[in-house]
Protein backbone atom coordinates (compact mmCIF):
# COMPACT_ATOMS: atom_id res chain seq x y z
CA UNK A 1 0.00 0.00 0.00
CA UNK A 2 1.56 3.58 -0.71
CA UNK A 3 0.42 6.73 0.33
CA UNK A 4 0.78 10.26 -0.81
CA UNK A 5 1.90 12.34 2.22
CA UNK A 6 0.90 16.03 0.94
CA UNK A 7 0.31 19.20 2.77
CA UNK A 8 0.35 23.20 2.58
CA UNK A 9 -0.71 23.38 -1.02
CA UNK A 10 -2.43 27.05 -0.77
CA UNK A 11 -4.37 27.02 -3.71
CA UNK A 12 -1.47 26.43 -6.01
CA UNK A 13 -3.02 23.88 -8.57
CA UNK A 14 -0.34 23.80 -11.26
CA UNK A 15 2.05 22.61 -8.22
CA UNK A 16 -0.78 20.23 -7.30
CA UNK A 17 -1.45 19.02 -10.12
CA UNK A 18 2.68 18.13 -11.17
CA UNK A 19 2.82 16.18 -7.53
CA UNK A 20 -0.07 13.92 -8.35
CA UNK A 21 1.62 12.99 -11.39
CA UNK A 22 4.92 12.92 -9.91
CA UNK A 23 3.08 9.91 -7.09
CA UNK A 24 1.81 8.18 -9.88
CA UNK A 25 4.49 7.88 -11.57
CA UNK A 26 6.95 7.34 -8.74
CA UNK A 27 4.35 4.62 -7.58
CA UNK A 28 3.91 2.92 -10.61
CA UNK A 29 0.37 4.21 -11.40
CA UNK A 30 -0.79 2.84 -7.66
CA UNK A 31 -1.73 5.27 -5.08
CA UNK A 32 -3.96 3.62 -3.27
CA UNK A 33 -4.52 7.01 -0.47
CA UNK A 34 -3.86 10.60 -0.46
CA UNK A 35 -3.46 12.26 3.67
CA UNK A 36 -3.19 16.28 3.40
CA UNK A 37 -1.95 17.85 6.71
CA UNK A 38 -3.77 21.01 6.33
CA UNK A 39 -3.78 24.28 4.53
CA UNK A 40 -5.05 23.18 0.93
CA UNK A 41 -6.38 26.76 0.78
CA UNK A 42 -4.51 30.51 1.54
CA UNK A 43 -2.34 32.73 -0.81
CA UNK A 44 -2.52 31.11 -4.03
CA UNK A 45 -4.50 31.73 -6.78
CA UNK A 46 -6.76 28.01 -7.25
CA UNK A 47 -8.31 27.14 -4.03
CA UNK A 48 -11.10 26.03 -5.17
CA UNK A 49 -9.89 23.22 -7.92
CA UNK A 50 -7.22 22.26 -5.62
CA UNK A 51 -10.19 21.37 -2.72
CA UNK A 52 -12.19 19.76 -5.96
CA UNK A 53 -9.57 17.73 -6.79
CA UNK A 54 -8.24 16.53 -3.42
CA UNK A 55 -12.23 15.77 -2.80
CA UNK A 56 -11.71 14.01 -6.23
CA UNK A 57 -9.21 11.95 -5.00
CA UNK A 58 -10.71 10.97 -1.96
CA UNK A 59 -7.96 12.48 0.07
CA UNK A 60 -7.93 12.68 3.42
CA UNK A 61 -7.43 16.54 5.46
CA UNK A 62 -6.86 17.79 8.40
CA UNK A 63 -7.71 21.53 9.10
CA UNK A 64 -5.00 24.18 8.74
CA UNK A 65 -4.88 27.97 9.74
CA UNK A 66 -5.36 28.83 6.57
CA UNK A 67 -8.40 26.64 5.85
CA UNK A 68 -9.67 27.78 8.99
CA UNK A 69 -9.36 31.50 7.83
CA UNK A 70 -9.91 31.21 4.49
CA UNK A 71 -13.92 30.44 5.38
CA UNK A 72 -13.92 33.42 7.29
CA UNK A 73 -14.43 30.97 10.68
CA UNK A 74 -10.83 31.73 12.18
CA UNK A 75 -10.08 35.73 12.05
CA UNK A 76 -6.34 37.16 11.03
CA UNK A 77 -5.13 38.89 13.87
CA UNK A 78 -2.55 36.86 14.00
CA UNK A 79 -1.63 36.80 10.30
CA UNK A 80 0.71 38.71 8.95
CA UNK A 81 -0.82 41.55 6.73
CA UNK A 82 -0.27 39.87 3.11
CA UNK A 83 -1.67 36.58 4.26
CA UNK A 84 -4.45 38.54 5.86
CA UNK A 85 -4.99 40.20 2.71
CA UNK A 86 -5.12 36.39 0.81
CA UNK A 87 -7.28 34.86 3.10
CA UNK A 88 -10.15 37.77 2.83
CA UNK A 89 -9.91 37.14 -1.10
CA UNK A 90 -10.21 33.31 -0.47
CA UNK A 91 -13.00 33.65 1.62
CA UNK A 92 -14.26 35.34 -1.28
CA UNK A 93 -13.62 32.48 -3.82
CA UNK A 94 -14.72 29.50 -1.81
CA UNK A 95 -18.41 28.78 -2.44
CA UNK A 96 -21.00 27.71 0.26
CA UNK A 97 -19.84 23.62 -0.29
CA UNK A 98 -16.23 24.47 -0.25
CA UNK A 99 -16.32 26.50 2.71
CA UNK A 100 -18.66 23.95 4.83
CA UNK A 101 -16.47 20.86 3.73
CA UNK A 102 -12.96 23.04 4.94
CA UNK A 103 -14.89 23.90 8.25
CA UNK A 104 -16.11 20.36 9.12
CA UNK A 105 -12.20 19.12 8.66
CA UNK A 106 -10.87 17.95 11.78
CA UNK A 107 -7.79 19.32 13.62
CA UNK A 108 -6.07 15.89 14.28
CA UNK A 109 -6.58 13.00 12.51
CA UNK A 110 -5.56 8.92 13.60
CA UNK A 111 -5.32 6.28 10.84
CA UNK A 112 -4.02 3.80 12.22
CA UNK A 113 -0.20 3.67 13.75
CA UNK A 114 -0.20 7.69 12.43
CA UNK A 115 -1.27 10.69 13.76
CA UNK A 116 -1.83 13.57 11.53
CA UNK A 117 -2.16 16.89 12.25
CA UNK A 118 -0.94 20.53 10.89
CA UNK A 119 0.44 22.12 13.37
CA UNK A 120 1.29 20.82 16.42
CA UNK A 121 -0.58 18.22 19.28
CA UNK A 122 0.04 21.20 21.71
CA UNK A 123 -1.52 23.70 19.38
CA UNK A 124 -3.00 21.99 16.31
CA UNK A 125 -3.28 24.76 13.85
CA UNK A 126 -0.97 27.29 14.93
CA UNK A 127 2.48 25.83 16.26
CA UNK A 128 5.16 25.31 14.36
CA UNK A 129 7.26 22.32 14.89
CA UNK A 130 11.09 24.14 14.72
CA UNK A 131 12.45 24.02 17.83
CA UNK A 132 13.14 21.02 20.05
CA UNK A 133 10.80 22.26 23.13
CA UNK A 134 7.90 22.48 20.68
CA UNK A 135 8.68 19.30 19.06
CA UNK A 136 9.07 17.57 23.19
CA UNK A 137 5.81 19.01 23.78
CA UNK A 138 4.42 17.21 20.42
CA UNK A 139 6.01 13.74 21.48
CA UNK A 140 4.49 13.75 25.17
CA UNK A 141 1.01 14.04 23.28
CA UNK A 142 1.66 11.74 20.65
CA UNK A 143 0.04 8.70 20.93
CA UNK A 144 0.80 6.82 17.68
CA UNK A 145 4.29 5.57 16.67
CA UNK A 146 4.38 7.64 13.90
CA UNK A 147 3.12 11.56 13.28
CA UNK A 148 2.81 13.87 10.53
CA UNK A 149 2.73 17.37 10.61
CA UNK A 150 3.03 20.82 7.86
CA UNK A 151 3.15 24.24 8.69
CA UNK A 152 6.59 24.66 8.65
CA UNK A 153 6.75 24.44 4.75
CA UNK A 154 10.20 22.47 5.34
CA UNK A 155 10.38 18.70 4.89
CA UNK A 156 12.14 17.90 8.45
CA UNK A 157 12.42 14.45 10.39
CA UNK A 158 11.94 14.46 13.85
CA UNK A 159 13.08 11.18 16.25
CA UNK A 160 12.23 10.90 20.21
CA UNK A 161 15.45 10.34 21.62
CA UNK A 162 15.13 10.27 25.72
CA UNK A 163 19.02 9.94 25.95
CA UNK A 164 19.34 13.39 24.05
CA UNK A 165 19.26 16.63 26.35
CA UNK A 166 16.20 17.95 24.36
CA UNK A 167 14.81 14.78 24.14
CA UNK A 168 14.79 14.44 20.43
CA UNK A 169 16.36 14.63 16.93
CA UNK A 170 15.51 17.01 14.48
CA UNK A 171 16.79 17.04 11.24
CA UNK A 172 16.07 18.65 7.61
CA UNK A 173 14.64 16.19 4.61
CA UNK A 174 16.88 16.29 1.41
CA UNK A 175 14.89 15.32 -2.07
CA UNK A 176 15.07 11.11 -2.62
CA UNK A 177 15.40 10.94 1.80
CA UNK A 178 14.04 7.95 2.67
CA UNK A 179 12.90 7.29 6.41
CA UNK A 180 12.85 3.71 7.45
CA UNK A 181 9.87 3.53 10.12
CA UNK A 182 10.72 1.78 13.26
CA UNK A 183 8.88 1.16 16.85
CA UNK A 184 11.33 1.61 18.97
CA UNK A 185 10.69 5.71 19.10
CA UNK A 186 8.05 8.12 18.11
CA UNK A 187 9.12 9.42 14.77
CA UNK A 188 7.41 12.77 13.22
CA UNK A 189 7.59 13.61 9.35
CA UNK A 190 7.32 16.90 7.96
CA UNK A 191 7.04 16.29 4.07
CA UNK A 192 7.29 20.19 3.29
CA UNK A 193 4.60 22.21 1.04
CA UNK A 194 2.90 21.55 -1.93
CA UNK A 195 2.32 24.91 -2.85
CA UNK A 196 4.62 27.32 -1.06
CA UNK A 197 8.36 25.93 -0.26
CA UNK A 198 10.24 27.99 2.36
CA UNK A 199 13.67 26.05 2.31
CA UNK A 200 15.18 28.02 -0.63
CA UNK A 201 14.41 24.75 -3.06
CA UNK A 202 11.23 26.21 -4.61
CA UNK A 203 10.05 22.67 -6.39
CA UNK A 204 6.91 21.28 -5.20
CA UNK A 205 7.57 18.70 -1.79
CA UNK A 206 5.75 15.76 -1.00
CA UNK A 207 6.16 12.11 0.68
CA UNK A 208 5.38 8.41 -0.44
CA UNK A 209 4.68 6.17 2.49
CA UNK A 210 5.08 2.31 1.36
CA UNK A 211 3.45 0.20 4.05
CA UNK A 212 5.32 -2.87 3.03
CA UNK A 213 8.15 -1.61 3.05
CA UNK A 214 7.74 0.65 6.02
CA UNK A 215 9.36 3.87 4.55
CA UNK A 216 8.71 7.21 3.65
CA UNK A 217 10.32 8.86 0.38
CA UNK A 218 10.63 12.56 0.08
CA UNK A 219 10.36 13.52 -3.06
CA UNK A 220 10.77 17.23 -4.76
CA UNK A 221 9.03 18.17 -8.26
CA UNK A 222 9.62 20.65 -10.89
CA UNK A 223 6.12 22.82 -11.61
CA UNK A 224 5.14 25.20 -14.22
CA UNK A 225 6.04 28.58 -11.10
CA UNK A 226 5.00 31.06 -13.69
CA UNK A 227 1.69 30.16 -14.44
CA UNK A 228 1.22 29.97 -10.88
CA UNK A 229 2.36 33.51 -10.62
CA UNK A 230 0.59 35.11 -13.53
CA UNK A 231 -3.01 33.94 -12.16
CA UNK A 232 -1.83 35.44 -8.89
CA UNK A 233 -1.40 38.93 -10.57
CA UNK A 234 -4.40 38.94 -12.38
CA UNK A 235 -6.01 38.63 -9.10
CA UNK A 236 -3.53 41.21 -7.40
CA UNK A 237 -2.58 39.03 -4.63
CA UNK A 238 0.32 40.37 -2.64
CA UNK A 239 3.59 41.09 -4.70
CA UNK A 240 5.72 38.94 -2.06
CA UNK A 241 3.61 36.23 -1.81
CA UNK A 242 4.11 35.76 -5.65
CA UNK A 243 7.53 36.81 -5.73
CA UNK A 244 8.54 33.90 -3.00
CA UNK A 245 7.14 31.47 -5.36
CA UNK A 246 10.87 31.03 -7.25
CA UNK A 247 12.64 31.89 -4.44
CA UNK A 248 11.29 28.71 -2.26
CA UNK A 249 11.23 31.59 0.70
Amino acid sequence: MRIAILSDVHGNLAALEAVLRHAQAQAQGTIDAFWCLGDTVGYGPQPRECVALLRERGALLVAGNHDRAGTGKMGTEEFNPDAATAARWTIDRLGAEERAYLESLPEVFLQGEFTLVHGTLRRPIWEYLYSPEAAQAHLERQQTPFGLVGHTHIPMLILERPQSPNGCEISFLEDGTKVKLTRERKIVINPGSVGQPRDGDPRAAYAILDREADTVALHRVEYHIEATQRLMEAARLPRWLIERLALGR
